[in-house]
């Protein structure tokens, strides 16, 4: 039962790039869907959970994402809490990103998945990264932002995922030894990235 890591720079196309790959493997996509299973699980509202990862230092994406099947939810979603805090949080993170890649068939983007499933067999973890210039032209032209938006939600979000990362206590997120795969989307297509993930699953 395979499961895709994607963890990136913001603004390197993780987004776009985990919707490319999943719609291409025919697997499920999890991006946002994350936060409302934590919520949920938690039984607190996901404006909570969201406030949490604001605290981490920037804003959190609220990008549409494909839904996820209402089975796989059920059956991930089966104890109640009532209460979250930040240690709760990142139990609950390991829990649910866990079940996700017992299901298989997942591509799942950041929150850490690539250390929380490190020595999950099949799995298979990818880094992005690029140029900083890229990355805010990146957001400039397929979100249709303004420079100064797009320069300040690519620092915002910087600062947010080098603090989210501190919830797990770890500070390598970078290193190429984590995953399977980096993709400098500087130098890459974004056609040609889609075609190099899904060999790690489908080799020629």
């Amino acid at each position: 039962m395979n499961v895709i890591t994607i963890s990136r720079q913001f603004g390197a196309g993780g987004l776009t790039l985990g919707r490319m790959v999943s719609k291409t493997l025919d697997y499920n996509f999890f991006d946002n869907e994350i936060i409302q299973m934590v919520a949920k699980k938690a039984r607190v509202s996901t404006h909570w959970v969201e406030s949490m990862e604001k605290e981490a230092g920037g804003k959190f994406q609220r990008f549409i994402s494909q839904l996820v099947p209402k089975g796989l939810i059920d059956r991930i979603l089966d104890d109640q809490r009532g209460y979250i805090d930040e240690e709760i949080y990142v139990d609950l993170l390991h829990d649910i990103i866990r079940k996700i890649a017992d299901e298989g068939n997942a591509v799942i983007l950041g929150r850490g998945s690539q250390y929380i499933l490190k020595d999950y067999k099949d799995a298979k973890h990818v880094l992005l990264v690029a140029d900083k210039e890229y990355r805010i032209r990146f957001m400039e032209e397929k979100y249709d932002l303004f420079t100064k938006h797009a320069i300040n939600s690519v620092n915002l979000e910087d600062k947010r995922r080098i603090n989210l990362y501190r919830k797990f206590g770890k500070e390598d997120y970078d290193s190429p030894a984590h995953y399977h795969l980096v993709l400098n989307m500087s130098k890459v297509d974004i056609q040609r990235a889609c075609k190099l993930i899904c060999l790690l699953i489908k080799p020629s």
